[in-house]
């Protein structure tokens, strides 16, 4: 397999080698686009951050919402059925913004989902609380699988730092970082009521620091560019990304998705945009996953898309994590989906790597960020009997 440097070496001389194929039906898309253990370990091991034993699970999760637009989805219990012993360690949380329900928009068809009406949403911050307490009801082996995430807060708000420092007091002893929060992201952003969320907001900013300081562990979407970009356009949010990137040094940083979304597909150079990202010391901090069946259509859609996406986790295994962005999902089948998707992308990855993707960047990241917020907890003085 050709590495990424020979592919971008080729490409200076063959433009379109960037380019996905166009499939015979539907749109056609960048290469580059995406050019793209069986035990929990204990409690104890993962509050000193020691290696997990748990070898015998098939991935980790670092994408997962419990809850959906309308804060409803599984009881936790449930879900650890649902993972049972193919999944290891989850990244929870719910999600941030509440559907509202208007009667003026919809009268009495409830929605349930951020499409299906033209009624607003709003930030919801009691999500956070809600998967606290799940989290802390569970027993200790059992919360040994999962990482709370902070995602309850508006990233307009200068006081948005407020609640998520209050969120850690409140909670000691839970949550490992904060996300997935959105910027820009295609057809949510507009509908958010209030400000809309910037890249160049000194909120996000003090965001970012903050996560820092403590340790959090950043997962955040952003998408690259504007739905329906035209073609050969240069992505409308990649240099304000970078930017803010570069602003950030002491935060580890997960840009979900690849900066993919719904019909934010890849651009053309999108893997070498990527590339140049995790090529740069300035962005030594900064991860990508491949969330989502959206971003799995594209990296499987045709074999040179997935040649292309494997070559560049290749070329940097440490640097991407695997989650299923499923979000409340009912049964198992619903939840691997995703996992499954990507079988060809597996396939191409030798085992090393793949288990880096699947595995082990997770519980570095993960394991790591743990760590620091317990550390900035004791130093406030914060315990928590929930967790031993």
């Amino acid at each position: 397999m050709a590495t990424l440097v020979e592919l971008v070496t080729r490409r200076e001389s063959s433009p379109d080698m960037w380019r996905w194929r166009r499939p015979r039906h539907g749109i056609g898309v960048s290469a580059l686009a995406l050019s793209v253990a069986v035990a929990a370990t204990s409690n104890a091991q993962r509050l000193a951050g020691d290696a997990r034993a748990d070898t015998a699970y098939e991935f980790d999760d670092s994408h997962f919402h419990l809850t959906n637009y309308i804060q409803r989805g599984p009881d936790l219990r449930d879900f650890l059925a649902i993972m049972g012993q193919r999944v290891g360690h989850v990244a929870l949380f719910g999600i941030p913004l509440q559907q509202e329900w208007s009667a003026r928009v919809d009268g009495d068809n409830a929605p349930t989902y951020y499409l299906n009406t033209d009624a607003p949403l709003y930030y919801y911050s009691f999500t956070d609380a809600q998967i606290a307490m799940a989290y802390r009801a569970l027993p200790a082996e059992q919360r040994a699988r999962f990482d709370p995430m902070i995602t309850g807060f508006n990233p307009t708000d200068l006081y948005a730092t407020d609640h998520i420092r209050r969120v850690l007091e409140t909670f000691p002893g839970v949550f490992t970082g904060i996300g997935e929060f959105s910027i820009h992201k295609e057809f949510v952003s507009a509908k958010v009521s209030g400000e809309t969320a910037s890249l160049t907001n000194p909120a996000l900013d003090r965001i970012l620091d903050f996560a820092g300081e403590v340790g959090l562990v950043v997962l955040i979407h952003n998408d690259m560019d504007v739905p329906f970009a035209k073609e050969g356009s240069q992505p409308v949010y990649l240099e304000q990304m970078k930017a803010l990137l570069a602003r950030h040094p002491n935060t580890t940083i997960i840009w979900a998705h690849m900066g993919m979304g719904r019909v934010v597909r890849p651009i053309k150079n999108h893997a070498a945009h990527v590339s140049e990202i995790l090529a740069d010391p300035r962005f030594s901090h900064v991860y990508f996953d491949i969330s989502w069946n959206e971003v799995a259509k594209y990296i499987v859609s045709s074999p040179e898309a997935t040649r292309i996406a494997s070559a560049l986790i290749s070329q940097y295994p440490d640097r991407f994590l695997f989650g299923t962005d499923e979000v409340a999902p009912a049964n198992q089948d619903q939840y691997l989906r995703v996992y499954y998707q990507y079988d060809p992308l597996w396939k191409l990855l030798d085992e090393a790597n793949r288990a880096k993707v699947l595995k082990g960047n997770y519980e570095r990241l993960f394991d790591e960020g743990r760590r620091k917020v317990r550390k900035w907890e004791a130093a406030r003085g914060l315990h928590s009997d929930a967790v031993q």
